[in-house]
């Protein structure tokens, strides 16, 4: 008996689509739709510090790929650490990987072996990878150099975080999506006064959703300091 497929917008949240990421590279989303779209596209690999959107782009990747009727998995390898054959292996048959995490299998000799058998099956069955890590393939920890070698040859995307615009342009984008009223003075007040990192930014504004969904309240900055004071 066949499992029925989620509906795509379970599977990939609809906040992290290649259309939604702010201040890429020049070139990098057309990179990436094209290997997520098209049979034969450059191999990718995303490198940048955490909180730079490498699992946003991971995620949208497979989003489009199934968009366009390929198949696609997503696997972040802080989960398949120490069995990392195994969890390949049960991807096989994709049309695109995405792999998310690098830098935790970096030094474990069992998984990178396991890393570099499935890059070799992935190419010679005509499918797609994208990995992503904090650091470029020569930074990475890695014991076998014939990984190192192969991580080496796909095309590579820098990724950076954002400035507070770029911040900025990723809240109120996501405030519009959600039928969000940010006021702008409130939108300023929060990126000065609290934690800068992206992913917190995003966590809070869920919450400041579902806060002023519950007071039906605008977010203003008195709602936020009433709203942060509850935390």
């Amino acid at each position: 008996m066949s499992v029925p497929q989620l509906p795509l917008a379970l599977r990939y949240p609809p906040d992290q689509r290649l259309d939604t990421f702010v201040a890429a590279p020049a070139g990098a989303i057309a990179q990436v739709r094209a290997l997520a779209e098209q049979a034969g596209g450059d191999w990718l690999y995303l490198a940048g510090p955490a909180g730079v959107g490498k699992t946003h782009l991971l995620l949208a990747a497979c989003a489009a790929a199934e968009a366009a009727g390929r198949r696609a998995a997503y696997l972040p390898l802080v989960a398949a650490a120490g069995r990392l054959r195994d969890a390949l292996e049960a991807l096989e048959g994709n049309d695109l990987l995405a792999l998310d995490g690098l830098d935790v299998i970096a030094g474990t000799r069992e998984d990178e072996i396991a890393l570099f058998d499935a890059h070799n099956r992935a190419r010679a069955a005509g499918a797609a990878v994208i990995y992503a890590a904090r650091e470029a393939p020569d930074g990475l920890a890695l014991s076998l150099p014939d990984l190192r070698s192969r991580l080496s040859q796909c095309a590579r995307i820098a990724l950076s975080p954002l400035d507070d615009d770029g911040r900025a342009d990723v809240l109120r984008q996501r405030a519009q999506r959600r039928g969000l009223v940010l006021e702008e003075a409130a939108l300023d007040w929060l990126l000065k006064r609290v934690d800068r990192d992206l992913a917190g930014l995003t966590a809070l504004l869920d919450r400041l959703d579902r806060a002023s969904l519950a007071a039906q309240r605008r977010i203003t900055v008195p709602f936020l300091k009433q709203t942060l004071e509850q935390r």
